[in-house]
């Protein structure tokens, strides 16, 4: 049995479509990604498997539960951090944690949430006295306060530096070494390929595509750009023969900048190219395709338009 099964989920507003004939299955003990823009679908799809919001049509079961009819039930497996989490701003984040895990028949002592989420020496400092990289990381130590069999994280590092970014991470994968189901929303590429199993990809409330980060990438843009220069200068011809290559561009009157669906092979072209025209290679760079490239390629446009 999945952890959660959809059928033909449907919502509209007036007549935007914002989840458009949905189905999904996200199996147990996976991290699951819902990937797309803004206005993709994400948040609302996560807030009907919630039980916070009434699906206009379609199935949704958790663990074999309904939503319609087992909310309070399901309620009680789940953890929920959402996009914006208010907090008590009087209260220590110790207070906060203890305060939440009341509302549960059962639930995870605070000081164990702290030490997971890396805000031991945190437990008495005001809400308001946190970073917005903090404030998360207690957003997650909330959603974790009943020990839920799936954790739903939406959108866990939307504004978040690097370092704040990374740190959320690090609990992600915690959370995989405990067995939970992770269900997370984002539109960074490389959160999903980092932290996921699977990813749906969505786009107008619709899934356009779902699998593995690295079957999406094969699948839908399996070539590598590799980017090199020569001194002195290859003919176009010689640089079109090296092996693998697909296509040859020049960039800034220097640069090659070539696509291959075999970089490695590629790579020992390039310096094969250069040793038999008595040339130097050098400045090489690849970069391999990535979710980005999968959307661009499907939709004909960029994620983050």
């Amino acid at each position: 049995m999945p952890a959660i099964l959809i059928k033909d989920l449907r919502k509209t507003y007036g007549d935007i479509k914002a989840v458009d004939g949905l189905n999904l299955e996200v199996e147990e003990r996976e991290i699951f990604g819902i990937l797309g823009p803004n206005g993709a679908g994400k948040t609302t799809i996560l807030e009907m498997i919630e039980t916070l919001r009434e699906p206009d049509s379609g199935e949704i079961t958790v663990f074999g539960m309904d939503v319609r009819r087992d909310a309070r039930a399901i309620k009680e497996v789940l953890g929920v951090q959402l996009q914006n989490t208010v907090f008590f701003d009087n209260l220590s984040v110790w207070e906060t944690i203890d305060l939440f895990g009341s509302f549960y028949a059962k639930s995870v002592h605070p000081d164990a949430l702290l030490e997971l989420v890396s805000l031991t020496d945190k437990a008495k400092a005001k809400l308001n006295e946190l970073s917005g990289g903090q404030q998360k990381r207690v957003a997650i130590a909330l959603a974790l306060v009943n020990d839920p069999q799936i954790v739903f994280l939406d959108e866990p590092t939307t504004g978040l530096d690097p370092q704040a970014r990374r740190n959320i991470w690090d609990i992600v994968e915690q959370l995989r070494d405990r067995e939970k189901t992770v269900v997370l929303t984002t539109h960074y590429i490389e959160e999903a390929e980092y932290l996921c199993d699977r990813v749906a990809v969505m786009d107008l409330g619709r899934k356009i595509a779902l699998d593995t980060p690295s079957g999406l990438i094969n699948t839908y843009a399996s070539e590598s750009n590799i980017s090199f220069r020569m001194r002195p200068d290859l003919p176009g011809e010689a640089v079109q023969a090296i092996t693998g290559v697909k296509t040859v561009a020049r960039q800034n009157g220097e640069e090659y900048v070539v696509t291959t669906e075999t970089p490695q092979d590629t790579l020992a072209g390039i310096f094969q190219a250069a040793f038999d025209n008595r040339a130097i290679a050098d400045e090489i760079t690849m970069r391999r395709a990535t979710l980005e490239d999968v959307f661009l390629k499907i939709t004909g446009r960029s994620i983050r338009e």
